[in-house]
């Protein structure tokens, strides 16, 4: 009698073999998934001793030159005389007057200053402006811990120091040609319609972000400062706009910490790559000053 060859019905190996398939792709896609949300946010390293770089937290100098993670220049130990990098205020600038129910301005010294622009590269005009409010905010809120290199950082990313699309920041602190952000729409931001009228942006039908640190008209409304002593309170304006961003910052709470400073920032732009980029140009400033 012949073999009989018997005939197995194929479907159910066919099912296991679409199956497999379906099951590679699926974990290919959560893979590639996974890469792409870790490229677009980092996880901060932890934090190390010995003041190595902590991403999200900028490394400000103490008095005795050493970099402390998130900690700010006015923790230094006391009797040690300070590192250069230090902010000294001017004994021949008196302070400035601010007016609009903000304190006397206590204006950075200019022999810091220009040293400081010298080594970081940060224009002079904007570094003065950052180091003023620096300044002025530890005498205001001491507790608040917010560094002139976390200020300089911002500036840097809102608007390359108030010199956007090859602009310039003239002396009176002032950017030529001035800053303008795109109409917050709806198309590639928030929707935020006009709340001003166009008297601060120059658009009476969407709100704009304005100047060298990018104030959308309703937020400089709760938060504007004279502190140039001009009278007026402008978003146009660095110094003006720079007191202002280092209250919004310190309203946030302490920034002495990672966590605190983080904190700080996700509240001035609520993006996490945001925070991180911050963090990178003001450790670089922290660390360029010497």
């Amino acid at each position: 009698m012949d073999s009989e060859f018997v005939r197995r019905p194929l479907w159910p190996w066919l099912c296991a073999v679409v199956v497999a398939v379906v099951g590679v792709a699926v974990l290919c896609t959560q893979a590639q998934a996974m890469a792409r949300d870790a490229e677009r946010h980092p996880a901060p390293t932890a934090a190390p001793t010995g003041g190595a770089e902590v991403a999200g937290a900028p490394r400000d100098v103490d008095a005795a030159g050493a970099e402390v993670v998130g900690a700010p220049r006015e923790a230094a130990a006391a009797g040690v005389a300070p590192s250069s990098s230090e902010i000294s205020s001017s004994a021949d600038s008196p302070s400035l007057p601010a007016v609009g129910g903000s304190a006397d301005v206590i204006a950075a010294d200019p022999t810091w200053v220009s040293t400081i622009a010298a080594r970081t590269g940060i224009p002079a005009r904007a570094l003065r402006a950052y180091a003023t409010a620096a300044l002025t905010l530890r005498v205001e809120q001491p507790g608040c811990g917010l560094g002139w290199n976390t200020l300089a950082g911002l500036g840097a990313i809102e608007s390359g120091h108030g010199t956007h699309a090859g602009g310039r920041l003239r002396d009176d602190g002032y950017p030529d040609p001035p800053i303008r952000g795109i109409a917050l729409d709806g198309s590639a931001s928030a929707s935020i319609a006009d709340t001003d009228g166009g008297s601060v942006d120059g658009d009476a039908t969407w709100d704009r972000a304005v100047g060298p640190l990018q104030f959308i008209p309703s937020t400089w409304r709760s938060w504007g400062v004279d502190a140039n002593g001009d009278g007026v309170a402008d978003p146009n304006q660095i110094d003006d706009a720079a007191l202002a961003a280092g209250r919004y910052l310190c309203a946030a709470g302490e920034m002495t910490s990672p966590a605190g400073w983080r904190r700080a920032v996700f509240s001035y732009n609520h993006l996490d790559s945001y925070v991180a980029d911050v963090a990178a140009t003001a450790n670089t400033a922290a660390r360029l000053a010497g």
